[in-house]
């Protein structure tokens, strides 16, 4: 049978190489420490449960969600926008619920781009932001991200070339996969780049609370652009709130950009079931002081992890947010993380997800998910020991 030539683009992932990976170990009997996803282990808060629940009864919600009907999620959402970032926002134009923040990354290009354009990306960065701009028939243009420029890209390093062509920039702080963080400042130049040259700015934040070491949340690319006249924001409840098997996000910013979207929405897919949506509008609504908490179990292990680490002989810098530590690979390689990744799994039960698979910059690190306890993390270690010994 034959495929669309775009496929090709798609015959490695770093998620599906390591399910791969992991399927083997399983079947060589070894147990799995599963650090290659960050996919929270934390319980997802009882109010959102509940939420859920008292609707899955009520025949009326079991029917197709259109646009109208997420009205009321719509409105929570940009109510707590508004609360935190002091930003007003029209829920009917410039809020739009999605399945996920990466729904929102994967399907904005096919709304801007144009077979050609070329969209400005982050390397490394998360696949899905390659992915959309793939399936839009658009060229990519990368912005590496070097560790003693603090993981933050250069934009005086694109060439007008490349400026006279793009058509949107996909900017991801704090960040997937190096957990570094960017200041306000950082925003502002990239706001006043895109408004100079008509560029869209989409910005990816999921991890936007998850900061560490009693810091401030991450600032909201609006802050930059409180006009909303480039930006676009996507969140997701799947970190904070613990839902990521519920599928839901959001998008706010630039009316044309949300009406955009929405346009492909309207033809790709309908929204989540009623209840889930009641689940996210009372997560958004309730108490927030478990976000804290889980912040603080997260920034624990952390902790945990790296003194293990460094324990073993792998000195890791700290991640400042995120649920990930992005680790510099020991010397022996630091040009294969591929291989480390795959070998380390099929020998150990250790998973992790190899630099390279989040793009060329990447390689020579590693990233593990903190996903498990500070005990199971110290097993992790002390496999990834044995590992480098042998």
């Amino acid at each position: 049978m034959r495929f669309a030539d775009r496929l090709k683009s798609f015959e490695h992932n770093v998620f599906a190489d390591m399910d791969r990976g992991k399927g083997k170990a399983r079947a060589a009997g070894l147990e799995v420490i599963d650090l290659s996803l960050g996919s929270s282990d934390q319980p997802t808060a009882p109010q959102v449960i509940e939420a859920i629940a008292q609707t899955l009864p009520d025949t009326r919600t079991h029917g197709y969600q259109l646009f109208n009907s997420t009205l009321p999620f719509r409105q929570a959402c940009g109510k707590w926008y508004t609360d935190k970032y002091n930003i007003p926002v029209d829920p009917e134009t410039e809020v739009l619920a999605l399945i996920g923040s990466q729904e929102g990354t994967a399907h904005l290009p096919l709304a801007i781009l144009n077979p050609g354009d070329i969209a400005i990306l982050l390397d490394p960065g998360y696949p899905s932001h390659y992915g959309g701009v793939c399936f839009a028939g658009g060229d990519i243009y990368t912005l590496p991200l070097r560790e003693e420029n603090g993981f933050l890209p250069d934009f005086r390093d694109i060439p007008p070339s490349v400026l006279d062509k793009a058509r949107m920039m996909v900017l991801n702080y704090p960040h997937n996969p190096t957990s570094a963080t960017a200041p306000l400042s950082f925003f502002k130049e990239a706001v006043d780049l895109c408004l100079r040259h008509n560029i869209a700015l989409v910005h990816d934040a999921p991890y936007a609370e998850f900061v560490f070491d009693g810091k401030p949340a991450s600032p909201s690319v609006l802050q930059a652009d409180p006009d909303k006249a480039i930006s676009i924001e996507l969140f997701s409840f799947s970190k904070t709130y613990s839902m990521g098997g519920f599928r839901v996000g959001y998008a706010i910013g630039n009316p044309q950009l949300i009406a955009g979207l929405r346009q492909v929405k309207a033809v790709v897919d309908f929204n989540q079931y009623q209840g889930i949506f009641n689940g996210a509008i009372a997560a958004l609504q309730g108490s927030q002081t478990h976000i804290q908490t889980t912040i603080n179990r997260f920034q624990q292990r952390r902790d945990a992890f790296i003194r293990a680490m460094d324990d073993i002989g792998w000195p890791i810098s700290p991640s400042a947010a995120t649920m990930f530590v992005w680790a510099k690979l020991p010397k022996k390689w630091e040009k294969h993380s591929v291989k480390f990744c795959t070998q380390l799994v099929e020998t150990t039960g250790v998973a992790a997800s190899p630099g390279a698979g989040f793009g060329p910059s990447g390689e020579g690190f590693v990233r593990f998910a903190l996903v498990h306890d500070p005990h199971i993390l110290q097993q992790a270690a002390t496999r990834i020991s044995q590992f480098l010994q042998s």
